[in-house]
């Protein structure tokens, strides 16, 4: 491991984003969505996160079930010059109980181009299922690839357990991430991992929720930081209202950190059950989505802004589940550099609209006066189509969208695809 270690997958995004100069207004109605790739048994199937591209244009994401032991793997897609992607699974997750199971997060990886990620479940320690592990897929010369557990959880009362969200790198190397349960109260926790001189990598514990869930449980989202090394989280439940939260955790010296709760949902009309991570803008406000909630009940976007003295006031974006919009939105909200949101919703809404009810991709161009307007730019679930998308959109450079759906394909196993200018 080196010391400036860093994701290649954010870096490679960012520097998407800031290339793709995407002009606004009359993309939405000519876009066009292709199917890379129908999942299988063989490959993976139900993939739940995001891709990420590598420094040469090849794909990379996770797989929650299928391969060898039907217990997930990490696949690759490679672009041919004919337009056809080469498809082939570069790890089968092991269900003997050592291994990780159940992949559902993003990956990341370092500087050397090794891939970083979680299992739900798995691991050397029993809970129902094993309480899931950190793994590490290393690149080796010819094109192989090994994998290996960096840390199995553990349900002795004060480890977290059954991690969902990706992990993210400090500037040192450390690697963070949540887990949905455990900690020293049973309702998750924030980790950070560190490497030892001996190669070992250790456990910490940054914050458990509190016994109550005042201040947020269940986080199911992975983390952002900001410049100043803050964290900045979700959480599905808990909150003043049990609704779900959006967390800060400020490190403090001697390995403390304070969380602060930015916003608790599920006042009146406001989202409730946000599981997906979030997002910065350039002037340092956080955007996001919520499962449910809303003026309709389908979810909503939503935008953060610092108001001063530590408050943050919330504003909606957009409320899904209207007429033929999406719903259930799982996923983070990307940005291009024209200041425009993309996302999907894992769902259609049910009111009369939506195709097959099977998600959407969509598109928020702000308007002025701080309103935001919706564009779907692909609604799923025709024919052999995907359906049920709740990863996250990447761009690449030439301002193409990519993603996956956990269900639908000529295979039923989900698919990758593409979503055309």
């Amino acid at each position: 491991m080196q010391n400036n270690k860093c994701s290649i997958g954010l870096t490679v995004m960012l520097a998407i984003l800031t290339a793709s100069l995407l002009a606004t207004g009359t993309r939405a109605a000519a876009q066009q969505e292709r199917i890379l790739h129908s999942l299988n048994s063989k490959i993976g199937t139900q993939p739940a996160a995001s891709l990420i591209f590598d420094t040469a244009g090849i794909l990379y994401g996770t797989a929650e079930y299928g391969g060898t032991h039907a217990a997930g793997t990490v696949f690759e897609f490679t672009p041919k010059p004919n337009g056809v992607w080469d498809a082939k699974s570069l790890h089968s997750f092991n269900n003997n109980g050592k291994d990780g199971t159940n992949p559902n997060g993003v990956l990341v990886s370092d500087a050397a181009g090794n891939f970083y990620g979680t299992t739900h479940e798995g691991g050397k320690y029993k809970c129902i299922d094993g309480c899931g592990t950190v793994f590490e897929l290393e690149r080796k010369a010819g094109g192989a690839w090994t994998e290996k557990v960096l840390y199995s959880f553990d349900d002795n009362g004060t480890d977290g357990t059954y991690p969902d969200g990706g992990l993210i790198f400090d500037a040192a190397g450390n690697l963070y991430g949540t887990t949905a349960s455990g900690g020293a109260n049973g309702h998750g926790a924030v980790f950070e991992l560190t490497l030892q001189p001996n190669k070992k990598w250790t456990d910490t514990i940054l914050h458990s929720f509190n016994a109550n869930g005042t201040d947020g449980y269940l986080p199911e989202a992975g983390l952002i930081f900001d410049a100043a090394g803050s964290l900045y989280g979700t959480t599905y439940e808990g909150g003043a209202d049990f609704y779900g939260t959006v967390f800060e955790l400020t490190p403090a010296g001697s390995g403390v950190w304070n969380e602060t709760i930015l916003h608790n949902f599920g006042n009146g009309t406001d989202g409730s059950e946000p599981q997906a991570s979030l997002v910065f803008d350039a002037a340092g406000n956080l955007y996001g989505t919520t499962y449910r909630g809303g003026t309709d009940g389908s979810g909503m976007a939503f935008e953060l802004t610092p108001a001063g003295g530590g408050a943050w006031n919330e504003t909606v974006l957009h409320n899904f589940g209207s007429g033929t919009d999406g719903a259930n939105p799982s996923a983070a909200l990307i940005f291009d550099s024209a200041g425009n949101l993309y996302g999907t919703t894992s769902a259609s809404a049910y009111n009369g609209g939506g195709t097959q009810y099977d998600g959407m991709a969509f598109e928020l161009t702000p308007a002025g006066g701080g309103n935001w307007t919706e564009t779907v730019l692909h609604d799923f679930g025709v024919g052999t189509d995907g359906a049920n998308p709740y990863g996250a959109l990447i761009f690449d450079s030439a301002g193409n969208l990519y993603g996956t759906t956990s269900s639908g394909g000529a295979d039923s196993g989900g698919t990758v695809f593409e979503i055309t200018p």
